[in-house]
């Protein structure tokens, strides 16, 4: 591995985040080449939370933008402060000057409301980290749009003019693929799939995020998610899941699984009424051979 991309691993890894090459590779280059990295997905395997990492161990702000259907350019980018507007219309009513003037004065930058987008764009410190979370979410339209903002970090406000990003913002973007991207967003960004952990990669993010838990304990529930995996469930368990089944076992004391503590506890990591009918049936049937190390 290269001394730079270890570098990127280690900070990380102190912001225990269990990671691998790949991931420490993507991060590198998309910050060596200022380019925006697209990280698709399962939904629950920790998308997310790269970028809130990456932001930790930068020591820069978190900017997200959620997205969702029907969500706007105003919305992710800015909006007028109308209130403040109007109270400082009245407040001027009875003093001189030209109502140009006036006009000006009320769209310029302290009535501007900085949305996602704009607050990433002029943050005056530093370069953010800008999290678009399920870019998949939104519109076709939107995509368009922040293709635009994505190549040159600039923005045009009409009563403004032209804002460019005075430090150009890490940009990280999810995708759980409920739809498919445009190939020109993908173009634009570098790629990373990250697909359910391995036994060995799981079992250390239990091991590091829910230290108290025990060695034989954490091997249990690790096995038993993997299988549950296999099961074809409808909503399959994540990453953030299997969290909070352990540290809700650590909560109850528990050191060892058996059928009772499972099906008393698996809506932690199962929520889908079928889904816990189907576990319970395979569970009941051989959670023994789930809980081996060979299954």
């Amino acid at each position: 591995m290269r001394e730079e991309v270890r570098q990127i691993q280690e900070l990380l890894e102190q912001q225990a985040y269990v990671t691998d090459a790949a991931v420490a590779t993507s991060l590198y280059l998309a910050m060596a080449l200022g380019k925006p990295l697209l990280i698709e997905g399962p939904a629950g395997v920790g998308k997310t939370e790269i970028a809130k990492v990456l932001a930790s161990a930068l020591d820069t702000q978190l900017i997200r933008l959620q997205c969702y259907e029907g969500l706007d350019a105003n919305t992710a980018l800015y909006e007028w402060n109308y209130p403040k507007q109007m109270l400082h219309i009245k407040l001027q009513e009875s003093t001189p000057g030209a109502a140009a003037e006036k006009e000006a004065s009320i769209f310029s930058e302290p009535f501007l409301l900085k949305r996602p987008l704009l607050q990433a764009i002029t943050d005056p410190v530093r370069s953010p980290v800008l999290l678009i979370d399920e870019v998949d979410r939104s519109d076709e339209e939107f995509e368009a749009f922040l293709l635009e903002v994505l190549s040159e970090f600039q923005v045009t406000i009409p009563e403004i003019g032209s804002i460019a990003a005075t430090h150009r913002p890490h940009v990280v973007l999810t995708s759980n693929r409920s739809r498919e991207l445009s190939d020109a967003l993908k173009r634009r960004c570098l790629y990373l799939w990250i697909d359910y952990p391995s036994f060995d990669k799981e079992l250390q993010i239990v091991r590091s995020k829910v230290p108290a838990i025990s060695e034989a304990l954490s091997s249990e529930l690790t096995r038993v998610i993997q299988a549950a995996r296999a099961l074809n469930l409808s909503k399959v368990p994540g990453v953030a899941e299997t969290l909070d089944w352990a540290a809700s076992l650590v909560a109850l004391n528990t050191t060892h699984l058996d059928r009772e503590v499972v099906s008393e506890t698996m809506g932690c990591f199962l929520k889908d009424e079928a889904d816990l009918r189907k576990f319970e049936t395979e569970a009941g049937h051989r959670l023994d051979e789930m809980m081996s190390p060979g299954s």
